[in-house]
């Protein structure tokens, strides 16, 4: 079954309610979701472990900051998962559940932003894969001072200001279990039910500083 019948049939069920299947069909454009960010603003991460908030600063990193806002208005970080936790390193997520939404969003990178504050615990960045403008989707939480990381273009737009415990407390599988990033691409969160223990992003939603 392809993507949009199955999106209606679970509309017809009663999963899934016709604004919601109309806001998951959008976020398959990218080019709509170009609103610029609040210089401040916060995103409460509602997640299976509890809720953390980011605080978002737009002077720090403003392409990262608008895109973050942009996904986080729209729902689309609302049932992901933290498919890469790394003990004393950093809790990782954002590919999206729905593998043809994802893949219009890798069509669709970043500009990069310069360097203006450290990777050190509590600061969340966006991935890159190590060329120039290689952000996408994928933020992570750094749960240990890694500004080593600062050289090599992450560039911090925010920092979690209350729920840092949840953050350690996310599931972190052994490495060589982790889930296949490919996968995740190709599949979503399909491919990860094989993988029930991960936690879980129930809804992001941008909330008064």
């Amino acid at each position: 079954m392809d993507c949009c019948r199955s999106l209606l049939v679970l509309a017809a069920v009663g999963m899934l309610t016709p604004d919601a299947v109309r806001a998951q069909e959008a976020l398959k454009d990218p080019s709509r979701f170009t609103e610029t960010a609040p210089e401040i603003y916060r995103v409460a991460v509602e997640t299976s472990e509890g809720t953390f908030v980011i605080e978002v600063h737009r002077a720090w990193a403003p392409h990262g900051a608008d895109r973050f806002y942009n996904l986080v208005r729209n729902g689309f970080y609302d049932g992901t998962r933290f498919f890469r936790v790394r003990p004393n390193f950093m809790a990782q997520f954002g590919l999206h559940g729905d593998p043809d939404v994802q893949r219009a969003w890798q069509t669709a990178p970043l500009r990069d932003d310069p360097v203006t504050q450290k990777n050190v615990r509590g600061f969340v960045s966006f991935t890159t894969e190590n060329r120039p403008q290689s952000r996408f989707t994928q933020i992570f939480v750094n749960t240990n001072d890694n500004s080593y990381l600062d050289t090599s273009g992450f560039a911090p737009f925010g920092q979690v200001v209350s729920g840092m415990d949840v953050v350690d407390r996310l599931y972190a599988p052994p490495r060589e279990k982790e889930p296949d990033q490919r996968r995740i691409l190709r599949e979503g969160n399909e491919y990860l039910e094989e993988f029930p223990e991960l936690d879980v992003v129930k809804k992001a939603t941008i909330v008064t500083p």
